[in-house]
């Protein structure tokens, strides 16, 4: 394996912005056309006159559950239920109930959503609900009250613990295990765990599923009964909890709706017409943007923009609020500040003081965003610029939502937006109890095809495909408790297996199996030709130990265990070490080869060398590895030897929120290596030291 060392000192590449130079349809490079630079002047089609008379607070009234929400908790007490509600519907009310009667009855519930964040909220608001004592957490970073009678934590948790329950023969101690945002069982890295899950979880153990956007909510149901032999029933809502009305905004700063009936209002139609061919990029005004819709109400807004860049650009273009003073806002901010004082030097704090407005995106300090959100749900901010990722991670609605490109970056490459990821961001517009009507702006621009919104509008969200595959990690867990045949009838209930089978029939069913089973047999071979698997297709000795390496790449960390490849006494070392294994993206960073310490170097060299000959035997039969980069050895140890955090971001040129997301995948590593007390007591001792040293402010707050 080539030796990478990344000592190159540009600035690093980032792959959400590979955009540049691309050109709109119609346009010629290097051909400039003059642009005159008219200020925006609020104004509205009358048309919108009777729409703008609705905005406001709807009047308070006692809460009365709708019909699908009783619905959901009377089916989800006999048995299996499925929710399929648009955002904001009243989704967390169900899980509320549900919990309420299992904890009535003295059971116990088990709360699962995809992101460390949302189970962090989910902690904080179940135990004001339900008293603290009675929720506990389990994130990988946060491991608190697990005995509660609800226990709140992210999937990958929960689907460890039935790989436990499974080897020790025990029966997982829940009633009711409840998978928010349901809809990752088709992402495409993550949605593996979601049906693990559910094809591993006891049948006694109620499962309730909800999301927002599943478009085959029928066909999963069906599975699920197939699979677990007891009903699962399907509740969906298709009624919005808050009306949604798309409007546009023409670049003089008129707005007009932008729908008749079914097809675009006549004036876009014409707009859209006359700037075929000449689609050129400007800069867009967003301190003009806001004025007109502060002036017809329609703030607070999230804006999404394409790109990190764009979203931290986006403040300077904002002006500062002109405003008597608001004691409240002060107030909120200054409590969060005084929790988390790294944040009072943080480049952007002065831009949200001064103009309300803030970015939010995954370059940002987790901090920084929780500042940002809690700002946002109490109403103190104007505005906030987010990528994609806020859509689905975040709970906080607004009035209005801004999209000016109808396309997004995948992680590849960009492509037209889904109806689900659609669907994700409008669900954000109108805030239930606080809005009687939402809005969704469409803004004019080179990336932005108003026909293809057009379409979204009517669109349902796309089914959900299985994404189930073999890793390394599932293989040694599964041997733990199952037989090679067992994997196999595991395989033949799997969705995938389902989907082509009632797709094609028969021979479709046996190709899926196959695909499955010769996959399985692929990471077989490999185990066993590298002594973690006997020929009796039990686990050996090293199998057994590396099957509680429940990581990425889990056969390269045991090769360095079983050469001795890892540093025994330096804390510091260690987790540097360890970093190469988690980063598996294309960024760069600023590196010195020279400036490093030698024996970082040695530490790192060794490592390489010794997982080169099974990193090359992976490569050869097709399993994923990424390259061990230098440079993700280098940030950890300085961070980990007590380094200045800003001076080491800006040395590097990473972003925070990556070096915040290097240190919590180390940690969560380290976390994992700490679980080999038995059979590797120094080294477990060793990362445990690693990860207190490495989990500091403001990486945790």
């Amino acid at each position: 394996m080539p030796q990478k060392f990344n000592d190159r000192t540009k600035k690093p590449h980032i792959k959400e912005e590979p955009r540049q130079g691309r050109l709109s349809h119609g346009s010629r490079r290097g051909h400039k056309r003059p642009h005159l630079h008219l200020r925006m002047n609020p104004d509205a089609e009358p048309l919108l006159k009777p729409v703008f008379a609705k905005i406001g607070k709807p009047p308070a009234a006692e809460f009365k559950p709708d019909p699908f929400q009783v619905e959901a908790i009377e089916a989800i007490k006999e048995a299996d239920c499925l929710v399929a509600a648009p955002t904001g519907s009243g989704k967390t009310w169900i899980a509320e109930e549900a919990i309420r009667a299992v904890l009535a009855k003295g059971g116990r519930c088990w709360y699962a959503s995809p992101l460390k964040a949302l189970s962090n909220s989910k902690w904080v608001e179940f135990g004001e609900i339900f008293a603290p004592q009675n929720v506990g957490i389990v994130t990988g970073d946060t491991k608190e009250n697990t005995g509660a009678p609800i226990l709140v934590g992210t999937t990958e948790i929960l689907r460890n613990q039935l790989y436990d329950a499974m080897q020790k023969m025990e029966n997982l101690n829940f009633d009711i295990v409840i998978l928010d945002e349901a809809h990752f069982l088709g992402d495409h890295d993550r949605g593996v765990v979601w049906e693990e899950i559910m094809i591993y979880l006891p049948v006694r153990i109620n499962l309730l599923l909800l999301s927002a956007t599943i478009g085959n909510a029928e066909e999963i149901a069906a599975w699920l009964s197939s699979l677990r032999n007891k009903p699962c029933r399907v509740i969906t809502e298709k009624k919005r909890p808050v009306p949604l009305f798309p409007i546009f905004l023409h670049p003089s700063g008129r707005l007009m709706p932008l729908m008749e009936k079914t097809r675009l209002f006549g004036k876009i139609e014409e707009f859209s017409a006359h700037r075929q061919g000449r689609r050129e990029g400007g800069l867009l005004r967003f301190g003009e943007i806001l004025d007109v819709l502060e002036h017809y109400n329609l703030l607070p807004a999230i804006f999404f923009l394409k790109s990190r860049s764009e979203c931290d650009a986006a403040l300077a273009m904002c002006g500062p609020v002109a405003r008597a003073r608001d004691d409240a806002f002060s107030d909120a901010a200054e409590a969060l500040l005084e929790d988390v004082s790294y944040l009072r030097k943080h480049r952007q704090l002065d831009a949200l003081l001064k103009t309300r407005v803030a970015a939010h995106h995954g370059g940002q300090l987790p901090a920084w965003k929780f500042f940002v959100e809690t700002m946002m749900k109490k109403g103190h901010l104007r505005a906030i610029f987010a990528t994609s990722t806020v859509a689905a991670g975040v709970n906080f609605p607004a009035r209005t939502i801004a999209l000016l490109n109808s396309d997004l970056f995948n992680g590849h490459e960009f492509s037209p937006l889904s109806s689900s990821e659609f669907h994700q961001m409008t669900g954000r517009a109108g805030r239930r109890g606080k809005d009687r009507v939402g809005f969704m702006l469409t803004i004019p621009g080179r990336f932005m095809d108003v026909i293809h919104i057009r379409k979204l509008l009517f669109s349902k969200p796309e089914p959900i495909i299985s994404q189930i595959r073999s890793d390394f990690s599932m293989v040694l867990n599964l041997l733990l408790s199952q037989t090679p045949e067992d994997i196999r009838t595991i395989f033949e209930k799997s969705f995938a297996a389902y989907q082509r089978f009632h797709a094609k029939g028969d021979r479709t069913k046996a190709n899926s199996q196959k695909d499955l089973w010769s996959d399985f047999q692929n990471h077989l071979a490999l185990l066993k030709e590298e002594g973690f698997v006997g020929d009796n297709d039990r686990l050996t000795e090293n199998g057994i130990w590396a099957s509680k390496l429940r990581l990425d790449q889990p056969l390269l960390i045991a090769e360095c265990l079983r050469q001795g490849a890892l540093p025994r006494e330096d804390e510091s070392l260690f987790a540097a070490a360890i970093a190469p294994f988690v980063y598996d993206g294309d960024q760069d960073a600023a590196l010195i080869k020279k400036e490093l310490p030698k024996r970082l170097t040695r530490a790192y060299l060794r490592v390489v060398r010794t997982v080169s000959p099974l990193y090359e035997r992976m490569e050869e039969r097709g399993f994923p590895v990424s390259p061990l980069l230098l440079w993700p050895a280098a940030v950890i140890y300085q961070w980990a030897t007590g380094g200045d955090w800003d001076r080491i971001i800006i040395k590097t040129g990473i972003s925070e929120g990556d070096m915040a997301m290097l240190v919590l995948r180390t940690a969560d590593n380290l976390r994992q290596l700490m679980s080999l007390k038995e059979t590797h007591p120094q080294t477990a001792s060793l990362a445990a030291a690693a990860r207190e040293a490495i989990l500091r402010e403001p990486v945790v707050f």
